[in-house]
Parts: C-alpha cells; sequence; structure tokens
C-alpha cells in the first residue's frame, strides 16, 4: 500500500521525520500521542519497504515478543521468528492504525538550516520545520572496494543490499566477500547449489542456537538485558567496547562457524584486490569464480545533511541523539547511539521515547 498525502511545496510542521522504518514510526507514535505537528518523509514506495528489499530468506534474530512497536504488539506465538515481509507488513499497518502522517516516494536530497530552524529539499518540494528527526541507520551506502572496477565484468557483482535470492546469479561458484552476519546467511544458503567461498575474519557468534526452547525462552532474555541495560554509553564497559562494536559489527547470531563448514562453505583469505580480472586473495592467489556478492557493509551515507555535524569518521557528533551543535536536530536508529540494542526493533523503542521527551521539553 501506497501512503498518499497531499503535500504544498514550503509546507510548515514543527517536526520533520526523515525515515519511515521502526525508529520514525516510533518516534511519530509518541509525538501522536502528545498532539504535536509532524510530518514524516520516507524514500520507499511503501511503508515497510527496507525490510521487504532485503533477500529473500531472511528472518529477524528476535522472537515475536521482542518485535512490537509502542501502541501494538506484533501478534501471533511470542517465541517464533518472523520474516522480514511479516515485519514490513506490521509496520505498515502500525502506521495505518494510528493515522501516522508518512509521505512515501520522497527521498530527501538535502537538509539545510534557516533563520527559523531547517529545511528539508526532497525533488521539487521544500519542507520547513523547527526540528528534524533523522530516523534512519547508519547503513544506507554500500560500501565495496575501489578494485571491484578492474574485476571481469563477465563475473556478475552484487552487494548484498542488492541480493535477493539464487535466481540472480550465473551458473557456477560464487565468492562471498564479509563473513558478517549478512555473509554468513547468504553463504549458508548458496552452498546448497554450488560451490561457495567466504572470504573475511572469523567474527565469533553466539554460544547458542536462538532456535532452541532455552534460548527462545531464557538466553535471549539474557543477552538482550545485557545489551540493553549493562552495554550502554553510561557504562565503562559500554564505551569501552563502542568504537570497536561502530567498527566491527556484532558475532553470527543464526549462523554458526560449524554450520558453513557442514555445507560446505570454503574459508579462504581476504580479497585484497583484483588480477587478471579475477579477485586476488591475500595469499596470491586468484579465484575463478562466475560470482561475487559483496557483504563488505555500508558507510552511513549522510551526504545530503549539509551540516557541519560530522566527525573524520563520517558519523554525526551526538549525545544519545541530540546534536548539540545544532539544537533541534535529532538521531534515531544509528547503531549504539545509546546502547549494544539500538539498532534494533527494542532499542529503537527506547531511544525514540527519549528524543520524544527531548522534543516536547525543547
Amino acid at each position: 500500500m501506497e501512503t498518499n498525502i497531499n503535500v504544498k511545496k514550503n509546507l510548515d510542521v514543527e517536526t520533520i521525520i526523515i525515515g519511515g522504518g521502526q525508529a520514525g514510526l516510533s518516534v511519530g507514535y509518541g509525538l501522536a500521542k502528545a498532539g504535536r505537528s509532524f510530518m514524516i518523509l520516507d524514500a520507499n514506495k511503501r511503508i515497510g519497504d527496507a525490510w521487504r528489499n532485503r533477500w529473500d530468506s531472511l528472518k529477524l534474530f528476535t522472537p515475536v515478543y521482542l518485535n512490537g512497536l509502542d501502541g501494538m504488539p506484533f501478534p501471533g506465538k511470542r517465541h517464533i521468528f518472523i520474516t522480514k515481509d511479516e515485519m514490513a507488513d506490521y509496520l505498515e499497518k502500525y502506521s495505518e492504525k494510528f493515522k501516522l502522517p508518512v509521505i512515501t516516494n520522497t527521498r530527501v536530497d538535502r537538509l539545510y538550516e534557516n533563520e527559523q530552524g531547517f529545511e528539508v529539499e526532497a525533488g521539487n518540494q521544500t519542507f520547513k520545520a523547527k526540528k528534524v528527526v533523522i530516523a534512519m541507520s547508519n547503513y544506507q551506502k554500500p560500501k565495496v572496494p575501489e578494485f571491484v572496477k578492474y574485476i571481469n565484468p563477465e563475473i556478475t557483482q552484487l552487494h548484498s543490499k542488492d541480493y535477493r535470492n539464487p535466481s540472480q546469479l550465473r551458473d557456477g561458484s560464487v565468492l562471498i566477500v564479509g563473513a558478517g552476519n549478512s555473509g554468513a546467511d547468504i553463504a549458508l544458503e548458496l552452498a546448497n547449489e554450488r560451490q561457495t567461498y567466504l572470504s573475511g575474519r572469523d567474527v565469533g557468534h553466539v554460544p547458542f542456537r536462538i532456535e532452541s526452547v532455552i534460548a527462545r525462552y531464557l538466553l535471549i532474555r539474557l543477552v538482550r538485558f545485557v545489551g540493553h541495560h549493562i552495554l550502554t554509553i553510561r557504562t565503562g564497559i559500554g564505551r569501552k567496547i563502542r568504537p570497536r562494536v561502530l567498527i566491527t559489527g556484532g558475532p553470527l547470531v543464526r549462523v554458526k562457524s560449524c554450520d558453513l563448514i557442514a555445507a560446505g562453505v570454503e574459508r579462504v583469505p581476504r580479497v585484497i584486490g583484483a588480477k587478471q580480472g579475477l579477485p586476488l586473495l591475500d595469499d596470491n592467489r586468484t579465484l575463478k569464480v562466475q560470482n561475487i556478492i559483496w557483504s563488505t557493509g555500508f558507510t552511513p551515507g549522510f551526504s545530503w545533511i549539509d551540516l557541519p555535524i560530522f566527525e573524520s569518521t563520517q558519523e554525526p557528533e551526538h549525545v544519545r541523539g541530540v546534536v548539540i551543535k545544532k539544537p533541534g536536530l535529532f538521531f534515531v536508529g544509528l547503531n549504539f547511539l545509546y546502547s549494544m540494542t539500538s539498532d534494533t526493533i527494542t532499542g529503537t523503542r527506547r531511544d525514540a521515547k527519549y528524543i520524544v521527551r527531548q522534543i516536547l521539553n525543547s
């Protein structure tokens, strides 16, 4: 379902929320309850498309009881793991239930200041607001190495962001570069039908099966408690691990190293370049493959924010989502914004509530 809202150029509202995923909808819910004027802008055709546009077999790492937003629990059995499409449909229904003013098909091109606050340009439309919430993750722009242009054009290359299912690939072997959760999940799927190589360091894994009874009823709760309440910017251990988490990400959650071995996935050294059109490994070997999937992460992709708020790492400077340098500007949905769970649905809910309080009190 596409959301259609009549919008006039130079529309003024108190708050513009950029991003209509779980973060943006959570902020919108809080502002709607408080009776405040706001608008949510989303680049996708439908609410939830950020989930729909991921690979077909993706399932969430958290059971149903952790996937609902405020005011509307996720329907169904509490301890099952839902698909990405079920999450997308839930977000769409959530927006409908609370009549949140979301404008879809609206990609923001520029955010900048004016005398009264901020202006947001999106195509031929301009929105003005005293406050802006950027409700997006810092996984916006796919990152691939420079040497991809030297890979033989007959080799199919995809970033994991664009991978959906095996039908996109040529017949023959596949090299997956990047051994985090996305890379490992995709490798396990593809190993069923073709020779699959996986390049990347071993990031470790959580020491239990998340689908097991003890995990669903106990261990996931314990892990969430640690990530939600202990590994935060308020604790010494949280502040210590945060820089590393922002760079390297977390351990494998569903797939284990032994699963990859059992499926026949072959681990290979780091890919360091291209040689004679083939991917070059750190041990000076080349791999003759027909496909490469780059599961090499993302850059923040915030170049459209025309404000001096960024560190040298391209990450925005903020304190728990509040941009001190630019009063009225906020972030929700960033990795480790406040805690290890900040880029999960439960963490996003808490961060959104905090930002709503800051908006209401400013």
